[in-house]
């Protein structure tokens, strides 16, 4: 459906009020337009009365049959904000809802899967099955089944919701649908509830009884609102019994991912409807959802002291996401406090109470309130879902994948998180990295001291306030980067604005992801723009540096004969798909490779290993002044032409991250054993004693350590200049961000950043001017070599795409033409 008709529709629109392009482009026909208005209010789960869709069906009561059978069918959450009509009118409760999908489904014998992430959760909740009791449920119905007869699926099925299924005293019971024959069966206690909640309206379940109350709502005879309001706030904990399933990509699954990513404890419901421009009930619906699946908290959601009914006091929550309101009894009944009391009396030092404790006033009032100001926005470090995967992949600590599925499906870890999380982080024995395993353990070590760091960054980090310029100490929050693409611009911009101080990136970001852009945001230690991330980069630096590898840009549907003659001195060619990570292919295979690739993107290939074994050597920036010390290994890199060209075009002082440098592995002198080939067929005996280049290269290695055990132990580094030729070693990249995956240099970038005071008021300002200008550069860049008037100019996750092949070798880049 056309998002301008859908609009509209949201708008309540009536077929008379269109527009003309509007009725244009539904044919001028008014039914299509009505047929429009009845989808997309049964997709969205729209309410009748209220909404548009009631001057198209008359018949009420067929439309919401229609909109629970389509949810249903298409595995979407139960309709709670409609609770009313669901169980007064259809007595269709949520327990009735998901046993006749999760039957549905069983019939049909598709996977768990099949259910999208907050679907399955709320089956967990309310009928206690998961993955691996939805695979034994299968396995009975199967084995069940005899000669030409199957056996009902719904025989396996449970009666009831769960006994442990967890209510919070501060929800409302509301009153469903109930029969005089419900009446009959009734005990005398569950009477007197219902009576009590028809003749005073709905209640707090916390001042009812909890057994009559449970035994009700088995029945369907109530249903239960999680109530929310605009002025609430909310926090999020680390997930329990989140079900990683799949996205279905309905429309109330992306706002709940969207709010997930957004929300925060300082945040209203009210307010972050505003910063979200969406309909405050429409946050409140999914707020609402939260709490009730258990995977956020109402903030102050505790009952008045002695209003908590005597049969909640025994009642244990099932999850420690759930709110202590079940424990709200008054403190002198807490026996640990009773204790804690006694012990202090002995001493002559009363427990003091809450009415003891006064408020400051005056001048200790208003500084409390400037703190506060100035703890509002805290820093945010972006990571990309690599750092997930490996939190999830090891089997690191056993409280940390709780955390990584938090970091994964909320896409945020909000920094009253951190501290459960880095005593996970703690917990992690490093005795069994080896291998593909280390990969793991590295990132996770790398991620604890990151966090300590940027926690402890008030040290050097300036704000602005009513008072000037002050020192930061607010706190830090994890957020995915992926979750952030499902907001808009503006909205990103305003959140970020609203919540953060800085944003910190971890380098490398994955290609996969959207960087945060220049214009609208707070200071970023990361990349520019998302062009900085994307393979324009690399030839912008090349042209720069006029050095890096053979590079050959192409655009997508290019079809390759062969490869230029330069690739062939390679053994394994660096293959970047558009939007993708990098990855290695053998030279030998290539083509056929990147023929096949090319027909789905665009691609970039480099020369990347050749006879001998590639090297790597990351440089971390910002540099030293020249006035601090440096060993001599780092002194030789800081004066590596390339390195100090990159260090002036990209002005990288003010910025951080790493530099990296590639030697190639190729011969470094063919001509001269070309030479040596030409001379051999003309004289018998060896050149210099020398018969080939092999014996050269062992000669060479048996000298140098010759040298190495004559030299003064005290100054090694010496041997390793002497051994090491600058013109081997070319740029393959420049990375913005603190890097994970090497905790040395990870130690290096953040001290760094202190030594350098990054964080000063000027150096953040000078910072996103120096950004802004790179920016335009590298903008400017891509409008040169890429065909405007074409119809190829189209953008994937947000860069241009190349329209025409681009090579660079020998410091020039040009365009390509197929032949070499």
């Amino acid at each position: 459906m056309n998002q301008e008709v859908e609009s509209h529709i949201q708008k309540n629109c009536p077929w008379t009020k269109l527009p003309p392009n509007v009725k244009q482009l539904l044919g001028g026909s008014y039914k299509e337009y009505d047929k429009c208005v009845v989808t997309y209010s049964i997709k969205n789960q729209l309410r009748y009365k209220g909404n548009l869709v009631r001057h198209v069906r008359k018949d009420e009561e067929r439309y919401y049959e229609e909109l629970l059978e389509y949810s249903r069918v298409h595995l979407v959450l139960y309709p709670y904000h409609l609770s009313d009509v669901m169980v007064r009118g259809l007595r269709v409760t949520p327990f009735q809802y998901y046993v006749s999908m999760v039957e549905a489904i069983m019939l049909q014998e598709r996977s768990y899967d099949a259910l999208p992430n907050f679907t399955a959760a709320d089956c967990l909740r309310l009928l206690g099955i998961g993955r691996n009791q939805y695979i034994d449920l299968m396995n009975q119905s199967r084995s069940g089944r005899k000669l030409f007869r199957k056996r009902n699926a719904k025989e396996f099925l449970p009666t009831k919701p769960l006994k442990k299924m967890v209510i919070e005293p501060w929800w409302l019971v509301h009153i469903g649908s109930i029969t005089e024959e419900d009446i009959k069966v009734a005990t005398e206690g569950e009477k007197c509830l219902i009576d009590c909640v028809i003749d005073n309206g709905p209640r707090k379940v916390g001042t009812l009884n909890y057994n009559d109350l449970h035994n009700l709502y088995g029945k369907g005879l109530v249903y239960l609102e999680v109530p929310i309001d605009a002025s609430d706030h909310i926090s999020v904990p680390p997930l329990e019994g989140f079900v990683m399933n799949r996205v279905l990509g309905d429309y109330f699954e992306t706002l709940l991912y969207k709010i997930f990513v957004s929300v925060d404890e300082k945040t209203s419901v009210g307010e972050l409807a505003s910063v979200l421009q969406i309909g405050v009930d429409q946050v409140k619906n999914a707020v609402s959802v939260y709490c009730r699946l258990g995977f956020a908290r109402k903030k102050n959601a505790e009952l008045e002291p002695g209003t908590l009914h005597p049969s909640w006091k025994n009642v244990i929550t099932t999850s420690p996401n759930r709110t202590s309101s079940i424990s709200s009894v008054p403190s002198d009944e807490d026996p640990l406090l009773a204790e804690l009391a006694a012990a202090l009396a002995e001493l002559g030092t009363p427990l003091p109470t809450e009415k003891e404790v006064s408020p400051p006033v005056g001048s200790a009032a208003d500084e409390i309130d400037r703190d506060l100001s100035t703890e509002q926005k805290r820093i945010a470090f972006l990571f990309d879902s690599t750092l997930t995967a490996f939190l999830m992949m090891g089997n690191l600590s056993p409280g940390l994948k709780s955390h990584a599925v938090t970091m994964f499906e909320v896409g945020k870890l909000s920094d009253e998180s951190l501290d459960s999380l880095l005593v996970e982080l703690d917990r992690i024995c490093t005795d069994d990295s080896e291998g593909e395993a280390q990969r793991y353990f590295e990132h996770a070590l790398t991620l604890r001291s990151t966090v300590q760091f940027l926690r402890k960054a008030r040290s050097i980090l300036e704000i602005e306030s009513s008072s000037g310029s002050s020192i930061w100490s607010g706190g830090l929050d994890l957020i995915r980067v992926e979750s952030l693409q499902s907001l808009d611009a503006e909205i990103y911009s305003r959140l970020m604005h609203k919540n953060y101080h800085l944003l910190v990136a971890m380098a490398p970001l994955s290609l996969e992801v959207r960087s945060s852009s220049v214009d609208g945001l707070p200071p970023f230690w990361g990349p520019p723009s998302p062009e900085f991330t994307s393979p324009w980069f690399k030839l912008f630096l090349y042209q720069l540096t006029q050095q890096g590898p053979p590079t050959l840009l192409l655009a997508k549907g290019t079809r390759l004969r062969r490869l230029p003659s330069v690739f062939h001195r390679f053994d394994r060619i660096l293959l970047t798909p558009w939007g993708h990570d990098s990855g290695l292919v053998p030279a030998s295979n290539a083509l056929v490779v990147l023929n096949e690739a090319l027909t789905h993107s665009a691609l970039m290939i480099q020369g990347y290993g050749g006879q001998h074994q590639l090297e790597k050597h990351h440089i971390p920036f910002p540099f030293l002044h020249d006035t601090e010390g440096e060993s001599l290994q780092e002194d030789v890199w800081m004066n590596h032409p390339i390195v100090q060209r990159v260090r002036q075009q990209l002005n990288l002082q003010n910025s951080c991250g790493f530099i990296t440098m590639v030697n190639l592995g190729l011969e470094k002198t063919p001509e001269l054993s070309d030479q040596r080939c030409r001379s051999s067929t003309f004289s018998s005996s060896p050149i210099n004693g020398i018969k080939d280049s092999s014996c050269a290269e062992i000669l060479r290695e048996e000298l140098d350590s010759m040298e190495a055990t004559v030299q003064d132990p005290s100054n090694p580094v010496v041997t390793q200049s002497e051994k090491w030729n600058e013109s081997d070693w070319t740029i393959l990249n420049v990375d913005f961000g603190i890097p994970l995956f090497d905790s040395q240099l990870n130690r290096e970038v953040c001290d760094r950043i202190t030594s350098q005071k990054l964080g000063q008021r000027e150096t953040l300002d000078s910072l996103m001017k120096v950004q802004k200008a790179l920016s335009e550069s590298l903008m400017e860049f891509i409008g040169h070599n890429v065909d405007l008037s074409s119809e190829g100019k189209l953008v994937a996750s947000d860069t241009v795409l190349p329209t025409k092949s681009l090579f660079f070798h020998d410091g020039k880049l040009s365009s390509w033409d197929g032949n070499n």
